[in-house]
């Protein structure tokens, strides 16, 4: 078998209006743009990443906005939220900011001794901050967030399904473990340090999700380049159907559609962000890979000012 699987490496989700997908991830939660790319199976839509100082994985916020993409709904089959970790001391400071920016946003609730933050990003995604006593100090990016309250990375994500007993047993395989259960909500967990929740509702009655702005498009989770062969063959012995090794330049994928219907991607560590910029320059520039260097002219021409006024 290969090694459990420590967390969560990025999260990536459909967005519409790019600017204000950046403008909100930079200034209002304070992550630093650490790629500016563009899908690669579409090259006419923004690839951006946002994370820590180096968008270390487990920390790696993803979005393909298209600017014309119509609104999806939030439902079974998909992660119907993302949270991201902050230190305890810090909820005073997000409610307030969030209030300030004109944020979407519930009043802090308890979830299992835990003290959550719902709120929703322009376009409607369900996102949450969990505030931990045990939060990492991190690598958090120079901007509008202080060290001190800074989003430390994933805390982890809710999975919407109509059964859950599939996917459990793929979790559990993973190496994740129930470690809580209220109504339909259960708790697993990993060993990680970041992205080591993950979060079951099962909701039968609940509509199907379907794909569009504001709804997470995959859930990728930490993984070795030794170890990814291997879960191809476990994910196979699960009954799944995982693809080949694809090469996305800043770390190699697997994806597969677990038996609920979210799609969940396999990503290593290596080599990361900084193979083709510097630290410093993270995120400054439009970065292509290899394969796409030679339609540059064309892609830059086909895709939306990024400028913040």
């Amino acid at each position: 078998m290969p090694a459990d699987i420590p967390g969560i490496h990025h999260v990536t989700a459909i967005g519409s209006d790019p600017r204000r997908n950046l403008e909100f991830y930079t200034e209002t939660l304070g992550l630093r743009l650490v790629k500016r790319s563009v899908n690669q199976d579409d090259v006419s839509v923004y690839h951006l990443f946002y994370g820590d100082r180096g968008g270390n994985p487990g920390t790696s916020m993803t979005f393909f906005p298209y600017p014309d993409a119509r609104q999806g709904q939030v439902g079974t089959g998909q992660a119907s939220a993302v949270a991201f970790l902050i230190p305890d001391g810090a909820v005073d400071f997000w409610t307030d900011r969030l209030v300030d920016a004109g944020v979407d946003a519930d009043e802090p609730r308890d979830r299992f001794g835990d003290t959550v933050i719902p709120f929703r990003d322009p376009d409607g995604l369900p996102l949450e901050l969990v505030a931990r006593a045990d939060a990492p100090a991190g690598d958090p990016p120079e901007g509008p967030v202080s060290d001190e309250h800074a989003i430390r990375g994933f805390f982890g994500v809710t999975l919407s399904l109509s059964t859950a007993d599939p996917t459990e047993g793929v979790l559990e395989t993973m190496g994740y473990a129930e470690t809580d259960s209220d109504g339909s909500r259960r708790r697993y967990e990993s060993d990680g340090e970041l992205g080591y929740v993950v979060d079951i509702c099962e909701e039968p009655q609940a509509p199907r999700g379907q794909p569009g702005a504001g709804t997470v498009h995959h859930v990728a989770f930490r993984t070795t380049a030794d170890d990814q062969p291997e879960w191809r063959t476990v994910l196979q012995g699960e009954g799944l159907r995982p693809t080949e090794i694809i090469d996305r330049k800043w770390f190699e994928s697997v994806y597969v559609r677990e038996h609920g219907g979210v799609l969940f991607e396999f990503a290593t560590k290596e080599p990361g962000y900084t193979v083709d910029e510097d630290l410093e320059s993270l995120g400054e520039r439009l970065v292509l890979p290899e394969w796409l260097e030679s339609r540059r002219d064309e892609i830059e021409a086909g895709l939306p000012d990024l400028s913040l006024d």
